[in-house]
C-alpha cells in the first residue's frame, strides 16, 4: 500500500522528453526529482549525431502541435530560440512515382538542433546521465534504485517514474507488479535503421524532404534544408517493418540493403560517406492509448509516446499529466 504522506522525492528514469516533462512540472509543484539517464545526455530520440565536420538529426526528424497545451509549450521553445518552423519543399514516392505532397501541416524542428528543446528542458534539473537504473526495490513505502555502472544510489524515493520504451520498463517491473507489466507488454515498438550520408556526386533534388511509401526506405531528408543548419547531409529512415525484419543486421549490411533502396529512389550513391545509427525501439506502442500509467497504491508510473500516440507530441503530454496526476494523489492525501 502507499504511504499517506505527500510524495516529496521522485526518481525518473529517463530523459527523453516524456521523462524531461514530468520532471519539470513535478518540479513546478515543488516536488524533488531525480533523472537518471544511461546515455551521455538529455533528449532521446530527439537527437543529434555530430562529428568535427558534420551534423545530422537522426531521430525524430520534426514535430507538430496540435494539442492547445503543447502548442503552448513550443511557443515557448521558439520565443527562447529553440525551435522554428520549418517549411520544406516535400515529395512523396508511390508506387514508383514522385508527387508533390499536398500536407498543410505546421512542422517544427529545433533549432540549431533537434536535442535544443530537450536541453532546455533539462536546465535546472538534476540528471545523472551513463547511469542505467538495473533494479527498483520498494520497502516501507519507498523505493530503492540499483544501477550497474558500480555506483550506489543511497537516495530513497517516496514515487518512481519510468520514462523510457516499453520493452525496457517491462524488465525493470516484470517481478513488481503484473499492471505495469501487462501493459508494457502489450506495446508493439518497432526498431528504426537510420543513414546519415553525403552523396558528392548527387544531383541537386527538387525536394527537402520526402515519404516514402511501400518500400524499405520510409524517409529522406536534407539536413541543411532545416534552419540554422548547414552542409549537404542526408538523414534516411528504414521503414518500421523494413526495420524490425532487419534489427540484428550489422551495420555493414544494413547500410548495403538501403544503399540499394536508394538507387531505387534515383539516388546516385558513388563514393558516398556512410554513418549508421540502428534504434532499437523508434516508433509504435500501445494499440489503444491510455495517454500514462499511474499506479498511487505502489507509487509507481509510466509515461513516453508508446502510451500516447507516439510523437514528440504525445510524449511531453504524457509526462505532464502523469505529473499532474500525481500532484493530485498527493493534494488527495494532504486533505484527508
Amino acid at each position: 500500500m502507499s504511504s499517506n504522506t505527500a510524495i516529496k522525492r521522485v526518481a525518473i528514469i529517463g530523459s527523453g522528453i516524456a521523462g524531461l516533462s514530468c520532471a519539470r512540472k513535478l518540479q513546478s509543484y515543488g516536488v524533488a526529482v531525480d533523472v537518471f539517464e544511461k546515455s551521455r545526455g538529455a533528449s532521446g530520440r530527439m537527437s543529434t549525431r555530430r562529428n568535427e565536420e558534420w551534423a545530422a538529426d537522426h531521430g525524430a526528424q520534426y514535430f507538430t502541435a496540435r494539442d492547445p497545451r503543447f502548442h503552448e509549450e513550443v511557443q515557448r521553445w521558439m520565443q527562447a530560440g529553440i525551435a522554428a518552423i520549418w517549411s520544406p519543399k516535400l515529395k512523396v514516392f508511390t508506387d514508383g512515382v514522385w508527387h508533390a505532397s499536398n500536407s498543410k501541416e505546421t512542422r517544427y524542428v529545433g533549432i540549431p538542433s533537434m536535442n535544443s528543446p530537450g536541453k532546455y528542458l533539462a536546465e535546472d534539473l538534476l540528471i545523472q546521465y551513463e547511469t542505467t537504473i538495473t533494479k527498483l526495490e520498494r520497502a516501507d513505502n519507498q523505493w530503492a534504485l540499483y544501477c550497474n555502472e558500480n555506483r550506489a544510489i543511497s537516495a530513497l524515493y517516496d514515487y518512481v517514474v519510468l520514462a523510457i520504451p516499453a520493452p525496457q520498463a517491462s524488465v525493470l517491473v516484470k517481478s513488481l507488479d503484473s499492471r505495469a507489466s501487462d501493459i508494457a507488454d502489450s506495446a508493439q515498438m518497432k526498431a528504426c535503421w537510420t543513414m546519415m550520408a553525403h552523396f558528392p556526386n548527387q544531383p541537386t533534388t527538387d525536394f527537402d524532404a520526402a515519404f516514402i511509401n511501400q518500400e524499405m526506405i520510409s524517409w529522406v531528408c536534407q539536413n541543411g534544408s532545416k534552419p540554422l543548419r548547414q552542409g549537404s547531409r542526408w538523414t534516411i529512415h528504414g521503414s518500421p517493418a523494413w526495420s524490425q525484419e532487419n534489427v540484428e543486421l550489422s551495420k555493414e549490411d544494413a547500410q548495403n540493403r538501403m544503399m540499394e533502396g536508394l538507387k531505387r529512389l534515383g539516388f546516385d550513391c558513388r563514393n558516398s560517406e556512410i554513418s549508421m545509427h540502428r534504434w532499437r525501439y523508434a516508433s509504435g506502442g500501445l494499440e489503444n492509448s491510455t495517454g500514462f500509467l499511474s499506479l498511487p497504491d505502489i507509487s509507481l508510473g509510466l509515461c513516453g509516446d508508446w502510451l500516447n500516440g507516439g510523437r514528440v507530441e504525445g510524449a511531453w503530454l504524457s509526462g505532464v499529466q502523469l505529473a499532474a496526476s500525481i500532484h493530485q494523489f498527493t493534494k488527495n492525501i494532504q486533505g484527508n
